[in-house]
Formats: structure tokens, sequence, C-alpha cells
């Protein structure tokens, strides 16, 4: 224990104020040097008070007015609504938490088609991602490959006929030439004969007829087929199955270069049937609308950068490649 004696002494540490000294240290504030202090110890600082605690969200506070409670079988504020729509509710009162955030997120998701009985914007569809839509060239549909098949089956047997009619003289003239051979070869096979000695060959009238045939048939087909294209996009199979050969890049006119690509690499292995060798190119060809996607190409259609559409059972002039506008002046209300 100190020998000095309580009171108010000079703060050796600081000088210009004076503080109590208890015997045993210094209590108190410290006051002025020159201050007349208090007869005995300063009176005890209050103790600070504790910081007030946060009010908990949904906790009735004292003094605060609380919105008044609803009614039984009221819907809660913000709460959905019958009939699938969102009623936004009052907004809370003065010193009232704000309320919970019923409703579905603010915006739709990216690429969610709206319409009757979609989900509300904002929610994912309940079968998860949807498959694209089926391309539409022009706002047309695709044609499908069951008409495109009839389509070019009425066209096939269109060229036959026109073969028929104007290469059916060198059809037969091949015929009369070849027709002792396949006559001395079956002979030989009804009577057991395997030997192939001393067969009979066709003559050199007969491989010129045949080439002569075959360049017919195939300018035929070019004939048929390149003119109409060109001009309106349908040949006779296609406009019977209201079908049409369109340009991806634009709605317009073929044109006679780009119908001639279009037929070159499925006409011209015409002029390779002798060797059997044509035959199966067309067929590689129009089968590789099976396997093309999205637009059902052929490898025909792929070279000439085109399409095939279906055009609408109510298809009007307007449908046609480079067709004008309807003139609708003589309908009723229209000027004179």
């Amino acid at each position: 224990m100190s020998s000095v004696a309580p009171g108010w002494y000079k703060d050796p540490a600081e000088p210009t104020t004076q503080r109590y000294w208890d015997g045993e240290g210094w209590v108190g504030a410290p006051l002025p040097a020159g201050a007349t202090p208090p007869p005995g110890p300063p009176p005890a600082e209050p103790a600070p008070a504790p910081p007030a605690a946060a009010p908990l969200p949904g906790v009735p506070q004292p003094g605060a007015s609380q919105p008044a409670a609803p009614l039984p079988g009221a819907p809660l504020p913000g709460a959905p609504q019958p009939g699938g729509s969102w009623a936004p509710g009052p907004p809370p009162q003065a010193g009232h938490p704000p309320y919970p955030p019923y409703g579905p997120p603010a915006g739709p998701p990216a690429g969610f088609p709206p319409g009757p009985g979609a989900p509300p914007p904002g929610w994912p569809h309940p079968y998860g991602h949807l498959p694209p839509p089926p391309p539409r060239p022009h706002g047309l549909a695709l044609a499908p490959l069951g008409a495109r098949l009839a389509a070019r089956l009425i066209d096939i047997g269109m060229v036959l006929l026109l073969n028929v009619v104007v290469n059916g003289w060198f059809v037969w003239q091949y015929a009369q030439e070849v027709s002792p051979v396949f006559a001395e070869a079956w002979r030989r096979a009804r009577a057991g004969e395997q030997s192939m000695d001393g067969l009979p060959t066709a003559s050199e009238r007969a491989t010129s007829l045949q080439m002569v045939i075959v360049l017919i048939a195939a300018a035929l087909w070019f004939a048929y087929e390149v003119p109409s294209t060109a001009n309106t996009g349908q040949t006779l199979g296609k406009r019977i199955m209201r079908l049409r050969v369109a340009r991806l890049e634009a709605d317009g006119p073929l044109g006679f270069g780009r119908a001639f690509r279009r037929w070159n690499t499925m006409g011209l292995p015409t002029l390779l049937w002798v060797c059997c060798v044509g035959f199966v190119l067309q067929i590689v060809d129009s089968a590789y609308v099976l396997f093309d996607r999205p637009l059902h190409q052929a490898l025909h259609d792929k070279s000439a950068q085109t399409v095939v559409v279906q055009l609408p059972r109510d298809a009007t002039p307007s449908h046609r490649p480079g067709a004008e506008p309807e003139d609708r002046s003589d309908t009723p209300g229209g000027s004179a």
C-alpha cells in the first residue's frame, strides 16, 4: 500500500491536469490543474448503455403500428390468385418488414415460347428443353418425302412417254441388232449348254444405236425439266403434288444456270447407263434426302443451293417465284 494519502494531485504524466489518488491508483476523470476539485473523490462514471438489438423480421415492435390481420379465407398479399394471375399486394406499412417475394422471378427465360397453356413467364418448361421448330424457307413448309417421290415418279413416266415417241424407232432398231445374240443365248440355256464358244456378238451398229438412244434420252429429260424448273420451279409432277423448287438465299425464279446445275448432277449420269455406273450415281443422289438435315436436300439440290417446298392448298399467284402482288382494286370497297 502506498504511503501517499488519498487526495487530488497533479498528474505526473500530464502536469496541466489533476486527478484523484485513492492510495492505490488514479481514479475518475482528470480536471484542469487550476480548477477547484470536489472535497472527495470524483463521482463514479455511469456504465455505457448496451447497444440496441436489431429488430427481427416479422416480430412486432413496441410502439409501432401493426397491419390489420387478414380475414379468414382472404388471399395473402402478393400470393398467386385463382386463375393463374399474380396480383400485387398493398405496400407494407411503416415499421413493418417487407413482404416475402411471392410469385415467379422477373423475366422469361431465353427462348421460351409464350402462348396458351404455357407456364408463367420466367418459369421453366415442365418438359425441359423444346426441340427447335422445323425450318420454313420463305415461310413455306419443306416438301414431304412421300410427295417428292410421287412427283419424281410422275416425271419419270412423262420422260418415258417422250422416249417412246421420239426414241422408239432407235430402240426398235437396236433390238433387231441384238436379238440374234439373245436368241442364241436363250437356246443354249434351255438346252443346258454352258459353253459360250461361237456365241454371236453385237454389231458395231448396235453399239452406235445404244449411244444414240442414251443421248436422246438425256436430251429429252433436259428439255422436259430444265426450262420449267428455271421459270416456275415446277415440273408437271411437282405441279400436281403442289411442290416447288426454291432458291435458298431468296424467293425468286431459279434461272437457267441454276436449273441446269441442279439437273446435271442427276441427269448427266444418264450417259453412263451403258456401264451401269450412271444408274447407281442417280440412286445415291436421290437417296441423300433421307439423311440430310435439316433441309432434306438431295445432292443435286446442294450443288444448286435449292430446296423443295410444299405449297399451301390455298396458294395464290403470289406464291410463285417473282410473282407480282394480286391487284385487289376490283374487290368490294376498292377504288374503281
